[in-house]
């Protein structure tokens, strides 16, 4: 059996129908983050959902220094916030919930009871240009992909289709994957900002198809990604873009937390100091702490 490789996103168009997409999937990576923080299996999984988005819409981004942000806050929830960004391929992400909440809900509690009455934000920001764009949107539905989509089309206009599917394996590793799917205006193959018509006769038959995918699909370690775009859109001409490698990336390190620290008056970092002189600072990401001597800061 061939073992297709993970932890990558995929780009690929398909010019007849005027449509664009990316195909994502998480193993070791997954796993790396997920392992930082013993989650109970509810907020692994959202946790999952959420990178794979991440890694759906960061992918798309043209400037190699850009990033892309996803973040839900709550008002009501088991989850209080959750976080995750996506940078040249490299990803991170964190929940802060309430375990004692989290206890009172079912094994597999719906998107309501996780989040409450909470939003979704998508920030784009670009490096070269400095520019920042940013689209909130209800947390409403089944899911985060549901979401998603609500998310393009308010935000952006763009009729777009997600699809994700998270998995536990027997030996306890994860493994999620998720296709982004997007319809482009005529005559403008990959043109950055969208426009859309009334009717979409091109898109109805590509979401058709791209709809057909099935969760186990997007999960299937032995099924190439490009063998996947192929068996859901092969009775149209697709063109496979070069895929984008992802990786567990924390920008969090002892120098960088140094220099932070150091911005402050030494009055403030003895302020900030415990009773030994150690400094101490937690990154959420990667749950690891710092203590850094304030004299040495």
């Amino acid at each position: 059996m061939t073992i297709s490789t993970p932890d990558r996103a995929l780009g690929f168009t398909i010019p007849g129908r005027h449509a664009r997409g990316r195909i994502a999937r998480l193993g070791s990576t997954l796993d790396t983050i997920l392992g930082a923080h013993g989650y109970p299996p509810a907020i692994e999984r959202v946790l999952a959902e959420a990178l794979v988005l991440a890694a759906l819409f960061g992918s798309t981004l043209k400037d190699a220094g850009g990033q892309l942000t996803l973040q839900a806050q709550t008002e009501g929830g088991a989850i209080d916030l959750l976080v995750c960004d996506f940078r040249g391929g490299e990803m991170r992400g964190y929940v802060r919930h309430d375990p004692d909440r989290l206890a009172e809900l079912p094994v597999d509690p719906s998107l309501f009871a996780l989040f409450g009455k909470g939003y979704l934000a998508i920030t784009f920001d670009q490096a070269v240009s400095g520019e920042r764009y940013q689209g909130i949107v209800p947390l409403e539905g089944g899911s985060l992909a549901e979401a998603a989509e609500s998310y393009f089309a308010q935000s952006e206009q763009i009729p777009s289709l997600v699809r994700v599917g998270v998995e536990r394996l027997p030996d306890g590793a994860h493994v999620a994957g998720g296709l982004l799917l997007q319809h482009l205006p005529e005559g403008e193959e990959g043109r950055e900002r969208l426009h859309t018509r009334l009717d979409h006769p091109e898109w109805d038959h590509v979401a058709a198809l791209g709809g057909s995918v099935r969760a186990g699909e997007l999960t299937d370690m032995s099924l190439p990604l490009e063998t996947l775009v192929w068996r859901l859109f092969n009775e149209d001409e697709v063109r496979v873009l070069p895929s984008v490698a992802l990786a567990k990336g924390c920008r969090c390190d002892p120098d960088h937390v140094r220099s932070v620290i150091a911005r402050f008056p030494a009055e403030e970092q003895a302020a900030m100091a415990d009773e030994s002189g150690l400094i101490h600072v937690d990154c959420e990401f990667c749950a690891r702490r710092f203590s850094l001597e304030a004299s040495a800061a």
